[in-house]
């Protein structure tokens, strides 16, 4: 008896269930495949759903205090999105547009220069590969045997990338209703889960999941500034050095900087890139602002919109990232951080009402 009550022992037992859990769970994992389909097809949408939800509801919240009623907060709130983005499309429109028939048109050449540049690398490489020590020559001997396959992966992650945006698009008509939806019954849903408690614990399960909404709030409202500021830095940063599309490259850079730590990186390639064909010296000046970018948004943008709220390590952060970019692609990346925090707030709450219980029990014997 003393035995079962052990910590170690517990976890165990409950690390073995999960594990018969997951095995039964994939032997017969089609008998769950409508309903796996059916998620896949609403996931994106939801997800898009429950970003807009978490960007207005602030504002929802102010026009209420100010004795709107429910629908007019939600007209108000719809109308005003389709005007900020029609007064954005308009604004930056022609630019866009000029920039893409421009990049369209200099395809061959940046294509021409890019090549030009790897060859030039080739070339250096094997004039001096009896100078390089043996391993590394073995592995430009493994890179250059690996570099049609590496293109035929390329091309089909391509081909898959454009597949997933044509998904999005026939389900973007998904993205407003679950958004109406969430403005105008979100108070609903935290009762309807806690309904099915009582006492101590339907308390445990309502303040579980207003954490997890504040943790949702914070990182959302959170990422989506820090990403705006941060672009908005890189391209004044671009413009002053000059460099050519400057506002492609930043609106590529806004949504990358939703990926904690790892996607400012991702965003900084592209301009590295047009910086090398454009004017080598370029990528100095290239590099400059996205270091300056960095340290504004680790000293004062992130401390000062963010806070501790999330408390995660940034390696913690790196590793999730990565990891969930090997099992789910780019959204498990986007959704990889938010996931976790939510789940530390759960086992976090566990733990914490696990220590009362057993607190209550020993003041009681």
């Amino acid at each position: 008896m003393k035995v079962t009550r052990k910590v170690w022992f517990q976890v165990g037992v409950g690390i073995l269930l999960t594990l018969l859990i997951i095995k039964y769970f994939i032997e017969i994992h089609w008998i769950f495949s409508p309903l796996v389909i059916i998620l896949k097809a609403i996931f994106v949408p939801l997800l898009l759903g429950g970003v807009l939800y978490y960007v207005t509801e602030p504002i929802q919240r102010f026009l209420e205090k100010r004795r709107f009623p429910r629908w007019a907060s939600i007209l108000t709130i719809v109308f005003g999105l389709i005007a900020l983005a029609g007064g954005f499309g308009w604004m930056i429109g022609n630019p866009i547009a000029e920039q893409v028939n421009k990049l369209v048109k200099n395809a061959p050449m940046i294509s021409s220069g890019i090549s030009t540049s790897i060859q030039q690398l080739t070339d250096y490489v094997l004039q001096n590969k009896d100078n390089f020590p043996q391993q590394l020559n073995d592995v430009i001997e493994k890179m250059a045997n690996s570099v049609q396959d590496i293109a035929v992966v390329a091309s089909k992650g391509f081909v898959s990338f454009l597949q997933s945006i044509v998904s999005v698009s026939l389900l973007a008509i998904l993205i407003p209703f679950f958004f109406i939806f969430m403005l105008k019954d979100h108070e609903k849903f935290a009762p309807s889960i806690y309904k099915y408690f009582s006492g101590e614990r339907q308390q445990w399960v309502k303040k579980t999941l207003s954490e997890i909404d504040d943790v949702l709030r914070t990182y959302i409202q959170g990422q989506l500034q820090i990403s705006f500021l941060l672009a908005l830095i890189m391209y004044v940063g671009y413009l002053i050095i000059g460099l050519e599309y400057s506002l492609l490259l930043v609106i590529f850079a806004f949504f990358m900087n939703m990926v904690p730590f790892i996607g400012p990186w991702i965003a900084f390639t592209p301009a590295l890139i047009v910086a090398v064909i454009q004017d080598p010296i370029l990528v100095i000046w290239v590099s400059v602002v996205t270091l300056v970018a960095q340290q504004i948004d680790s000293n004062f943008i992130t401390p000062n919109v963010m806070g501790k709220s999330l408390d995660i390590h940034p390696l913690t952060v790196i590793t999730i990232i990565l990891a969930a970019g090997n099992i789910a692609g780019f959204i498990g990346i986007i959704i990889a951080v938010p996931f976790y925090a939510v789940l530390k707030v759960i086992v976090s709450n566990i733990y914490d009402q696990r220590n009362a219980i057993k607190k209550k029990a020993t003041k009681s014997v």
